[in-house]
């Protein structure tokens, strides 16, 4: 996956875009560059871009499936303190480190979208060394872990210890929620129907001449057509419609039967004919004789 971080002011909004990996993992830390996003460096770089715009609400669009807690603990502060109202938006997969992220909305701010999918879990590291040093790592897991569950529980409300069982199960993978369970969990505060939100599909002329034709295609007399179902019918016109139906009373009541001036059949009868083409007809027929 190709990862950006990118931030763009519109109107009264600032929107940034965190897509991808979230830091550098330690597995990762000798890939290219280019393949993380949001790493705390970047992000320090374009927080006082933030802080100059001065916008009422920021907008944190969230597209990840994890990556560094360290990194994600250390936005999750920065946009913390930014001022104004801040939103967070999870699509998709929202997992691990993006989810430390999506909490520094504002109250009420934190939004799932409704097709999304959230996981908490254990923290992951990759090590080795000898025994003391395995040991010390499972110390800073524990310890990485306790605070993590505190985050979610601190903006939830709920126990911590809710959030600890949750992040433990399936030998501390986790479990993809829902909007909805994750919702009822107090991970986010709002679920948003972003296509809904962008444009009202299920409302409107449009969508309500569609209804009415997939039911005429159906034939389903059941549906309360009208009989005369060549004409567009709506239970609650809105002002507009009633406004067309009564010009279109008003014309008919006007309208007058076609009328056309009286005129002789071409075809019907003999036309008649010059001296001059009665002569010509009749030398033609002497010369047929």
């Amino acid at each position: 996956m190709q990862s950006t971080l990118r931030i763009e002011n519109r109107n009264d909004c600032c929107f940034v875009d965190i897509e991808g990996v979230i830091g550098t993992p330690e597995e990762w830390q000798f890939d290219d560059p280019s393949s993380r996003v949001a790493t705390y460096d970047k992000f320090r770089k374009n927080l006082e871009l933030l802080r100059e715009i001065e916008s009422p609400e920021v907008v944190v669009n969230i597209r990840s499936t994890g990556g560094d807690v360290n990194d994600a603990l250390l936005i999750y502060e920065a946009l913390a303190s930014l001022p104004g109202r801040i939103v967070t938006r999870c699509y998709g997969y929202t997992a691990s480190a993006a989810t430390v992220i999506a909490q520094a909305a504002s109250p009420g701010g934190r939004e799932m979208s409704a097709h999304a999918l959230y996981l908490i879990h254990n923290s992951i590291c990759a090590t080795e060394g000898n025994a003391g040093e395995l040991a010390a790592r499972i110390d800073l897991l524990r310890r990485t872990d306790e605070r993590l569950a505190a985050l979610y529980a601190s903006r939830s409300g709920r126990p911590a210890e809710e959030f600890a069982v949750l992040m433990g199960e399936n030998n501390g993978q986790g479990r993809w929620l829902s909007a909805e369970e994750a919702l009822a969990a107090g991970l986010v505060d709002r679920i948003v129907d972003t296509a809904a939100e962008q444009s009202d599909a299920s409302s409107g002329p449009v969508a309500r001449w569609r209804r009415l034709l997939g039911r005429i295609a159906s034939g389903r007399p059941a549906d309360g057509l009208p009989d005369d179902r060549n004409i567009l019918h709506f239970d609650d016109p809105e002002p507009g419609a009633q406004l067309s139906a009564l010009r279109f009373d008003e014309g008919q009541r006007r309208a007058q039967p076609t009328a056309t001036l009286p005129c002789e059949d071409p075809s019907a009868g003999e036309r008649s004919r010059t001296p001059n083409e009665r002569a010509y007809a009749a030398d033609a027929r002497r010369m047929t004789r």
